[in-house]
């Protein structure tokens, strides 16, 4: 070996070494910071309706000529759940529809009209035939929009499980499930809801625990602890560590009008799965939605130890015109989940807008509740 050789391994040994050092070190940091930074004290970017696969080519033709405005406050997609994850979002949103039979909406009508208008046949959006089975379905809207990227709420729940068995050790993902019912004034002859009683909140609890085990969930018994309420808990802010709660899942409530039917016979959560979407000040209060309120309303919430979610963009207009101003005002407030149509990954295919945290990283510490010492860059890498 020459002495130019020798010089080179020599070198290249000592970078070898600082590296690994550099990455033990902050393995070290970040162990060391997850034993006191908490699930709130972190700001993440979210997805709205994270299954929402769009419109097939036949269906957008038609729309274009029935309906433009309907499509164009629909024009956007996601892809699937795993690939959002791989990409940073760390908040996703599932709308579900009960069918405790199966079948209810395996037979959407925009299938007809679209074939009616003389066009080609899209390809079937259920080649499978999951919406036959019973159990929670998957969809923005019955009959019209139903296009997704997870048909099933099981389906949609088990990639996000396999994902984060393959990713031990990232950040918590948040997800917020939004229940479907009523009907669609615009769409009389849509298949009828199931309403959502106790007992099929009882099914809905079941099907989460038929993905995920329980130590994977974090649920407001966890939170409550020895509180007497879930209120009291997060006011002595009882959520966890980052270190406990790591590698995990956490559900939150979409619809304020579903938690007093949740909590029936669950006082202050007892036993359930999910996070309500509560009253300040309830039992049960420690998840709130400000998808429309101002960073001062949302930091008063923030500050009571609340977990707060709001939104960048609604439907598709900021978007188009490349607003900044609603998604720059949300990130200036403490809000843990900022939900868009357009992370990083996705940009608005007109304008390039998109949402993500300054520096590009996946998570930052919350600029209202973290302490001077936290680090971003010890939440987890930048993707």
């Amino acid at each position: 070996m020459t002495t130019v050789q020798r010089a080179v391994q020599i070198v290249a040994g000592s970078l070898l070494a600082a590296a690994s050092y550099s990455g033990v070190a902050q393995q070290g940091n970040q162990a060391s910071q997850d034993k006191v930074v908490r699930l709130n004290q972190i700001q993440v970017i979210g997805s709205h309706n994270s299954y929402h696969a769009g419109f097939a080519p036949s269906e957008r033709r038609y729309l274009e000529m029935k309906n433009p405005k309907a499509l164009r406050g629909l024009d956007y997609h996601h892809a699937p759940l795993a690939d959002q994850l791989s990409s940073g979002v760390r908040q996703i949103e599932i709308d579900i529809f009960a069918d405790s039979k199966g079948g209810r909406f395996a037979h959407p009508m925009i299938d007809r009209w679209v074939t009616d208008a003389g066009l080609p046949a899209d390809p079937d959006f259920d080649p499978q035939h999951e919406m036959d089975k019973p159990g929670f379905k998957v969809m923005h809207v019955q009959d019209f929009d139903e296009r997704s990227t997870c048909l099933t709420f099981v389906a949609c729940l088990t990639q996000v499980r396999n994902w984060s068995r393959q990713h031990p050790g990232h950040l918590p993902i948040f997800i917020l499930v939004e229940t479907k019912e009523g009907e669609v004034k615009e769409l009389p002859n849509a298949p009828k809801t199931e309403p959502f009683t106790s007992a099929v909140f009882d099914a809905l609890d079941a099907e989460i625990r038929s993905v995920f085990r329980p130590e994977e969930i974090i649920t407001p018994d966890e939170v409550r602890g020895r509180h007497k309420t879930l209120i009291d808990a997060v006011r002595a802010g009882g959520w966890p560590t980052l270190a406990r709660a790591r590698g995990r899942v956490i559900f939150l409530m979409d619809q304020k009008k579903a938690g007093p039917i949740y909590t029936e016979g669950h006082p202050s959560l007892r036993g359930r799965i999910l996070f309500t979407n509560a009253e300040p000040g309830a039992t049960d209060a420690a998840f709130v939605e400000q998808n429309d309120g101002t960073p001062e309303a949302i930091d008063a919430l923030v500050r009571q130890g609340y977990l707060v979610r709001t939104r960048s963009d609604e439907p598709t207009e900021q978007a188009r015109n490349n607003d900044t101003r609603r998604r720059d005002e949300v990130l200036s407030s403490g809000a843990q989940m900022i939900s868009t149509d357009y992370p990083k990954s996705e940009p608005a295919s007109w304008t390039g807008y998109s949402v993500s945290l300054p520096g590009g990283v996946v998570a930052r510490c919350n600029p209202v509740t973290s302490s001077s010492g936290c680090v971003d860059d010890l939440l987890e890498p930048a993707r």
